[in-house]
C-alpha cells in the first residue's frame, strides 16, 4: 500500500512536528539521526510527540522491531504502541480514523528497563554465565529473602536497632543504581546505620550469593547484569546491533545505571532520542538524578541538539503562570515558560486557614460546589506531599459519607493469596528458585519451614522436580494434596509444557488450601485469582507471565471510604509522586507550608529544596481548570506535656515569594481552630484492581538453550562483587 502525505504531522505544532521528524531518511528504510534531548514541559504532548516519532520512523521504513522504546511503565509504553498505530494507520487510510485492532503496530522492544533488560539477559545468557531459566523476584519476595538472610546472620536479636528488611532493601538498591559506596550512601541517607556498615556489607554480599544460589534475579541485578554484560565488547556489539533508534521516556527520572546503559548501547548518540523534563524530576529517593538530563547533551561530540516544547493542552494559562513563576526561582533548571493552548481561566488560589481541620472543611466545601457545577468527583484530586497529611481529610470525608480513593494502597501481587499461586508456577518453572518451592509447601497442613527445608534438599538432589517430590514422604496431613501436586508437577513442570491451561490448573490444586489457610475470605480471594487468571491468558508462555507481573505488577485501589465499586463517583486523594502523569479539572494541594513544601528532612541540601520545588511544580501542574493551594497556620502535635502547646504555627512556604504570590487569589484566613480529639481513622478496605496486560511477544530461540561454552562474562562474580 502507498503511503500520502501524513496528515497527522498537520496537527502537530512546529516543535513537536521538528521532533518527530529528525533525521535524515536515506530512502533504504534507514533514518540518520544524531542524538536529540527533547525538554517537554508539562502538558505539552510528551506522549504524542514520542507515539509519532515512532510512526514516522516506521514510515520512513524502519523495521518496528529495531526500534527501542524505553518507558518507565508498561502501560505506557502501551499506550505510545497504540497512538504510534493509530497515526500510521491514519497515514495508509489517507486521512481516515482508525479504530480497533486496524490501528495495532507490532513494536516488540517496548517496555521498560527492567523488562527490556530481562529479555536481552535470556537471549545472551549463555554468554554471561546465567541460566536463561532464571527467575524475577519482585519487592515483597527480594525483602522476604533478605530478611531471612538477617535472622540466620542473627541480626535480629541485636540489643540495639539493626535496619529492618525493607530498610535493608532500600540501601542496597539505592547504593547500586547509584553506584556510590555503601559508607557514602548510609552517611547521607541513612546516618543511623553508620555503625552496621559492616554487618550491612556483609549481609548483602550473603544476600547476592543466594540470589544466586536460587538462580534469581531481583530489579537491581536485571540492570547490573545488563551494565555488566555491555561491558564485553562483542555482546555490547550483538546488543546495540539489535536496534537503529532508541527512544528513552522520562529521562529526567533515569539513575546511575540506567543512563550508563543508554552509554554503552549508543556511545555516539546515534538514533538516541531522549524525552524528559527536569522540572518533574522529583525521585532522587530512588537514585534518580537531574544531572543525567541536564548534562545529556555535553556527553556527545558534537554536543546533542535540544528541543523544548512549551505548548500547553493541559492547563488554563493563570495556573501555568503561577508554575512558570515558581520554576523561575530553579538554580538549575532549562528555560522554559509554558503556554497555553486553551486560554484563560480562573486564576489558582491560595487558601489561609486555622488549621489541619479547617483545611478539610474547605477541601471538602469546594469539592462539593466543583461537583454542583457539574464536575465529577472523579475529576478532582486533592494532593498531598505525605500520606499521613490527608488523615484529617479522610476522617471528615468518611463522617460526611463522601467516597474516596486513596492513591498509594497495598499491590495487589502482596496479597497471600496471589502470591501462594504466582509461588507454585515460579517452582514450576525454576525448580531451584528455593524461596518460591519453601512458600509453596507451607501452605501444605503440617508441613513448617524445617519440614518444608527439609524436602527442598531432596528435591535439589533429584533430576527433577516432580521425581524429588516423589521421594520425599509428606507428613500424613499433607499426603493427598502432595500427590496433586507431584501430578500437577509432571503436568506443567516442563518448560515446554503448554501455557495454556496451567494457571486454572495451578490454581484447582490450590482451591482447597485457599479455603482452608483463608476461611473467612475464601470467596472473595478466589475471586481475585479468577482476574489474575484472566490476566495470563493475555501472555504466550509462563516465562513471559512472571517476567512481567514480577517487574510491573498491577496494584491495588487503595485506601477507599465505603465501597466505591458502588458509587457513581467517588474523589481522588493521592501523593505528588503518585500523582505524576495525571490531570484532574480541579486540583487541591494540602499543606502547603515550610515543613511540607519543603519537607522539612530536605532542607539541609540545595539539590533536596530545589527537588521540593519541582515537587510542588508537578502537583500545580495537574490542574487543567482550578488550583488551590492551602496553607494551615497551626498544625495539632501530639503526646505533648498535659499543659503544654497543642499546636505549633506553620509558616509561609519559601517557593511563595512575591512573584509566585502576584498570581495567586490570596484568601484570609478562615476557619475557627476547633477543640476535642478527633474520632478514630476510619479502617482500610482494600479494594483490588488488575489491569489488563498485553501480550509484548517474546524471542523463544534461546529461552532454553543451557550452557554450551564458557561464559564471555562471568555476570555472577560480577553482581557478588559489588559487595
Amino acid at each position: 500500500m502507498t503511503l500520502t502525505a501524513s496528515p497527522w504531522l498537520d496537527r502537530l505544532n512546529p516543535q513537536q512536528r521538528a521532533a518527530v521528524t529528525w533525521g535524515m531518511p536515506l530512502g533504504d528504510g534507514r533514518v540518520k539521526a544524531a542524538p536529540l534531548l527533547v525538554i517537554a514541559g508539562a502538558g505539552t504532548g510528551k506522549t504524542a510527540t514520542l507515539a509519532h516519532r515512532v510512526a514516522w520512523l516506521v514510515e520512513q521504513g524502519v523495521d518496528p522491531a529495531r526500534i527501542l522504546l524505553i518507558t518507565f511503565s508498561r502501560r505506557a509504553a502501551q499506550e505510545m504502541v497504540r497512538r504510534a498505530g493509530q497515526a500510521l494507520m491514519q497515514t495508509l487510510n489517507s486521512g481516515v480514523e482508525p479504530s480497533g485492532e486496524a490501528a495495532a503496530l507490532h513494536l516488540p522492544w517496548a517496555g521498560t528497563f527492567h523488562a527490556v533488560a530481562a529479555r536481552l539477559l535470556r537471549l545472551h545468557a549463555s554468554a554471561l554465565g546465567l541460566d536463561p531459566g532464571f527467575s524475577v523476584l519482585d519487592r515483597s519476595d527480594a525483602a522476604d529473602l533478605i530478611d531471612l538472610i538477617r535472622h540466620e546472620q542473627g541480626w535480629s536479636a541485636t540489643r540495639s536497632r539493626f535496619p529492618r528488611k525493607d530498610t535493608c532493601l532500600a540501601i542496597a538498591s539505592f547504593a547500586l543504581n547509584t553506584g556510590r559506596p555503601l559508607r557514602e550512601v548510609l552517611a547521607q541517607g541513612w546516618p543511623w546505620c553508620l555503625d552496621w556498615h559492616d554487618a550491612l556489607r556483609s549481609l548483602f554480599a550473603a544476600y547476592a550469593e543466594r540470589k544466586q544460589a536460587h538462580h534469581v534475579l531481583d530489579f537491581d541485578d536485571l540492570l547490573l547484569a545488563w551494565e555488566a554484560a555491555l561491558s564485553d565488547a562483542q555482546t555490547a556489539a550483538q546488543m546495540a546491533a539489535r536496534f537503529d533508534h532508541i527512544l528513552v521516556d522520562e529521562y529526567q527520572d533515569t539513575n546511575t545505571l540506567q543512563a550508563g546503559i543508554l552509554r554503552a548501547l549508543s556511545p555516539q548518540g546515534a538514533g538516541l532520542m531522549a524525552v524528559g523534563d527536569d522540572a518533574q524530576s522529583i525521585y532522587a529517593f530512588r537514585g534518580a538524578c537531574i544531572d543525567h538530563i541536564l548534562a545529556f547533551g555535553e556527553q556527545f561530540d558534537p554536543p546533542a541538539q535540544r528541543i523544548t516544547l512549551e505548548r500547553n493542552y493541559r492547563s488554563v494559562q493563570p495556573v501555568l503562570d503561577c508554575a512558570n513563576a515558581l520554576m523561575a526561582g530553579a538554580t538549575q533548571a532549562y528555560p522554559k515558560s509554558l503556554q497555553a493552548a486553551r486560554g484563560t481561566g480562573a486564576r489558582p488560589v491560595l487558601a489561609t486557614v486555622a488549621d489541619e481541620r479547617a483545611q478539610a472543611d474547605r477541601v471538602i466545601d469546594g469539592v462539593l460546589a466543583q461537583r454542583e457545577t457539574g464536575i465529577p468527583l472523579k475529576e478532582q484530586a486533592v494532593l498531598f506531599r505525605n500520606a499521613q497529611h490527608s488523615e484529617w481529610l479522610e476522617l471528615e470525608l468518611t463522617r460526611r459519607k463522601i467516597p474516596f480513593v486513596k492513591h498509594g494502597g497495598l499491590r495487589f501481587m502482596d496479597a497471600a493469596h496471589v502470591k501462594d499461586v504466582l509461588a507454585v508456577l515460579r517452582w514450576m518453572q525454576q525448580p531451584r528458585d528455593a524461596l518460591a518451592g519453601f512458600r509453596v509447601l507451607q501452605c501444605l497442613p503440617g508441613m513448617g519451614p524445617a519440614l518444608a527445608e527439609r524436602a527442598l534438599a531432596v528435591c535439589a538432589a533429584h533430576e527433577s522436580l516432580s521425581v524429588g517430590l516423589s521421594a520425599w514422604a509428606p507428613p500424613a496431613a499433607a499426603a493427598l494434596h502432595w500427590e496433586a501436586l507431584i501430578a500437577l508437577t509432571r503436568d506443567i513442570g516442563p518448560r515446554e509444557a503448554r501455557w495454556r491451561g496451567q494457571f486454572d490448573a495451578v490454581c484447582a490444586w490450590y482451591q482447597p488450601l485457599l479455603e482452608r489457610l483463608y476461611r473467612d475470605g475464601a470467596a472473595v480471594r478466589a475471586a481475585d485469582l479468577k482476574v489474575l487468571g484472566a490476566v495470563a491468558t493475555h501472555f504466550g508462555s509462563r516465562e513471559q507471565f512472571l517476567t512481567e507481573l514480577a517487574l510491573d505488577p498491577p496494584s491495588a485501589s487503595g485506601d477507599l471510604a465505603g465501597a466505591p465499586h458502588r458509587d457513581e463517583d467517588y474523589l481522588i486523594l493521592s501523593t505528588v509522586h503518585s500523582a505524576k502523569g495525571q490531570e484532574w479539572d480541579a486540583v487541591w494541594v494540602l499543606n502547603v507550608t515550610d515543613g511540607n513544601f519543603p519537607n522539612e528532612y530536605a532542607t539541609g541540601a540545595a539539590h533536596s529544596i530545589e527537588e521540593e520545588r519541582r515537587l510542588l511544580y508537578v502537583a500545580m501542574t495537574r490542574a487543567r481548570n482550578a488550583l488551590e493551594l492551602v496553607e494551615p497556620r497551626a498544625f495539632a502535635v501530639t503526646h505533648q506535656p498535659r499543659l503544654g502547646d497543642r499546636h505549633v504555627t506553620g509558616a509561609r512556604s519559601r517557593f511563595l515569594n512575591e512573584a509566585v504570590l502576584a498570581t495567586l487569589e490570596c484568601m484570609p484566613i478562615q476557619g475557627e481552630s476547633r477543640r476535642g480529639e478527633p474520632a478514630p481513622m476510619p479502617p482500610v478496605v482494600p479494594g483490588w484492581a488488575a489491569a489488563a496486560v498485553a501480550d509484548r511477544g517474546a524471542d523463544q530461540a534461546a529461552t532454553d538453550r543451557r550452557h554450551s561454552a564458557a561464559p564471555r562474562v562471568d555476570v555472577a562474580a560480577r553482581l557478588r562483587s559489588r559487595w
